[in-house]
């Protein structure tokens, strides 16, 4: 795909986390490797989901690309800036394009500030920083705007957190996230905490935003169906690693790697005949600890599959059909 097609290129990315043993003199006595060596790329404009079970790495991730967690090793390339290389100042210009959504509405606001100040923080921070010129009532115009566009009243400015229902509270934080007009947004599992008929609601409307302001999305999720309905491409995440990414329809229709065949196997289906008649694939075994290194693939332990070659040698995403990368001997030789 052409350079300036892609607004971030991950390489490499790793984010290992000590383990420490003592009281006063502690010492590392070895690491968990939550993000062991990731590489995707988001083109502009489109929705890539990033889908795993729990634990698998997702969350890491997406707090990695947004400077939450200093990264182990491998580079970010945001706009073709390394988020890893920039300065203070430099990094602080960068998040204005770079916005994240938390997963739990609950915890993700200041209980003690009211609506209108968490949406207006991150403008009057950069106001005092002299990087936007704006007067107080430029800002609480735009906190009303943002308000009433993600679907709340203007006159909840003055109200706190406490006073909202959960759907509401991801509202706030979508138009936290929107307040500076960001190009990439980081949305990390948004609709998880909220129930079936909210989650709709709030999916349609990141799809609105998307098209109204440009937007793109690394949308983080363990419900494929979620990630079906608003990705264009899907990245399967397997212990800190991706294991196949492909275009969404191309990987529900034809799944490549044996853990994407069997994520996909246990989605319900709405109709009862093809339900019963389908053959689930149950994997064997407990995900395997991330705190030691591994020499082979990642699935191994769980794959039915599996060769001599895989216990040997990891697998390196390659890419078996156009625009299709899998992480499996069964297709490429070392």
């Amino acid at each position: 795909m052409p350079e300036n097609d892609i607004l971030l290129d991950v390489r490499g990315l790793k984010m290992h986390f000590p383990i420490e043993e003592g009281l006063v003199f502690k010492r590392v006595v070895g690491h968990i490797r939550a993000v062991d060596g990731v590489d995707f790329e988001i083109r502009r404009g489109e929705t890539l989901g990033l889908v795993g079970e729990s634990g698998c790495g997702k969350s890491t991730t997406a707090r990695t690309i947004a400077q939450l967690y200093k990264p182990t090793a491998g580079q970010m390339l945001f706009a073709g800036r390394d988020l890893c290389c920039l300065k203070r100042g430099e990094l602080l210009e960068a998040r204005m394009h770079l916005q994240m959504i938390f997963q739990d509405p609950y915890a993700s606001l200041n209980p003690r500030l009211t609506v209108g100040s968490i949406i207006a923080e991150p403008l009057e921070i950069y106001t005092h920083r002299g990087v936007l010129k704006l007067k107080r009532t430029e800002i609480r115009k735009r906190v009303e705007e943002l308000l009433e566009r993600v679907g709340l009243s203007r006159y909840f400015v003055n109200r706190f957190p406490h006073e909202f229902s959960g759907g509401q509270k991801q509202r706030i934080g979508i138009a936290r996230a929107l307040a500076l007009n960001p190009r990439l947004v980081l949305a990390d599992e948004p609709v998880s905490a909220l129930d079936v008929s909210i989650q709709a609601q709030i999916l349609n409307l990141l799809r609105d935003l998307q098209e109204e302001f440009a937007l793109t999305y690394l949308f983080i999720a363990h419900d494929l169906a979620v990630i079906r309905h608003i990705s264009n491409r899907v990245a399967v995440m397997y212990l800190g690693v991706i294991v196949e990414i492909a275009d969404s329809a191309i990987l529900y229709q034809e799944p490549l790697h044996p853990y994407t065949r069997a994520l996909l196997s246990a989605v319900p289906i709405p109709d009862p005949q093809v339900e019963r008649a389908r053959k689930r694939i149950i994997l064997e075994g407990d995900v395997p600890s991330p705190d030691r290194e591994r020499h082979g693939c990642y699935f191994y332990e769980r794959c039915a599959q599996r060769m001599e070659v895989c216990r040997l040698n990891v697998p390196r995403l390659t890419e078996v059909k156009p625009n299709h990368r899998a992480a499996c001997f069964l297709y490429f030789k070392p």
